[in-house]
């Protein structure tokens, strides 16, 4: 397991819902690690990574190292005139990912960014206005769940109506900081965007996700910079609490403040209380038990069950992105629910109270 968040790429089992040489696809912006996560998923579906660009030598070399099958194009105008190329992953700076964004839709090409896909409330209605003019889509690697066979099984679950209706979802998002391994912009605040915007955007859209809630109201949000003083931007502590516009209610935080004595980047977790039962899921470890993640335990009238999830479920995200791609349709994640997340995570971090 990954010591370091910003490096984390889960690989799974190849599950091709498209032949080769049926969907290619590129990469650029190679900003965050992120980028090879997204790129694997893609890939193990069955798309084709057939080119990549980044004014950065070094990160091009890279990546061409991890994926040979990538051509490394000299500037990004090949890649969105590329007439083959159906999708454009990009991992960009984030206050840099929706330009990109434009670009790649204005070139009738769709956009997978990584989260957070906004670092302002304007950029957001920019992109939705071009989603709107262009017909294309601007999908977003929500990676905590979708890359996380334990958070994927929990849909599942809610799904069959395991723990009734859900009426209350809590998230811990916390990552270690590894500062001295981190470029410049992750500690400018107006290019990361805060940390609710950031790593937050994950814990709403599971909320989101579990709940059924269609939208919410951001009731009350904090960031704080306790242990980074160094740092004078960056913000290491946020939470937040949330009505969904169903009645569920959720409460999150997130931190760059684990320890080094854990085995991993995060103990993530999330505890979903529905009106007939329980999840929790302990995604990356199981503290002072299990070093691999991907448990989930469920509480119902049925008893109680520990599920062991690494390596069974897989990550069915990418082929239906794939598939909405060609058909148009919108199995994986709908637009609207990639923005509202976004969304929210904005609004969370626009009116969070600094805790001095």
């Amino acid at each position: 397991m990954s010591k370091d968040g910003m490096n984390y790429a889960p690989q799974g089992k190849p599950n091709p819902v498209v032949k080769p040489g049926e969907f290619a696809f590129a990469a650029t912006g190679l900003d965050h690690g992120h980028i090879y996560g997204m790129c694997n998923g893609l890939i193990e579906a069955g798309a084709d990574l057939i080119a990549v660009y980044d004014p950065d030598p070094q990160k091009v070399e890279a990546f061409v190292k991890r994926f040979p099958q990538a051509k490394a194009v000299s500037s990004e105008a090949e890649i969105l005139q590329d007439p083959r190329i159906k999708l454009v992953a990009g991992a960009a700076v984030p206050s840099e990912r929706c330009a990109l964004g434009l670009r790649v839709m204005d070139a009738g090409k769709d956009y997978f960014t990584d989260k957070t896909p906004f670092t302002t409330l304007a950029q957001l209605e920019e992109a939705r206005a071009k989603v709107k003019e262009t017909g294309r889509k601007y999908m977003v690697y929500y990676s905590e769940r979708l890359h996380v066979e334990s958070a994927m099984f929990a849909g599942e679950l809610i799904e069959q109506g395991a723990i009734g209706r859900v009426v209350q979802v809590m998230g811990w998002g916390p990552h270690r900081l590894n500062a001295p391994s981190r470029p410049q912009w992750f500690f400018e605040r107006e290019k990361y965007g805060g940390i609710l915007c950031d790593i937050g955007s994950h814990q709403i859209e599971q909320f989101l996700f579990y709940s059924g809630a269609r939208d919410a109201q951001v009731t009350s949000s904090r960031v704080a910079n306790y242990n980074n003083k160094e740092y004078p931007e960056l913000e290491d502590f946020g939470d937040a609490t949330l009505v969904g516009d169903n009645g569920a209610t959720f409460y999150f935080r997130v931190d760059w403040l684990t320890p080094e004595g854990l085995g991993t980047w995060g103990d993530g977790r999330t505890i979903i209380l529905g009106t007939d039962g329980y999840i929790e899921l302990r995604k990356y470890i199981d503290i002072a038990r299990d070093p691999q993640g991907d448990h989930l335990y469920l509480v119902n009238g049925e008893g109680t069950k520990h599920y062991e999830l690494k390596g069974k479920v897989g990550y069915p995200f990418f082929g239906k992105l794939i598939l909405d791609c060609i058909h148009r349709t919108e199995n994986a994640m709908t637009q609207e629910h990639a923005f509202k997340a976004a969304e929210l995570c904005l609004k969370a971090q626009q009116q969070a109270v600094r805790v001095e």
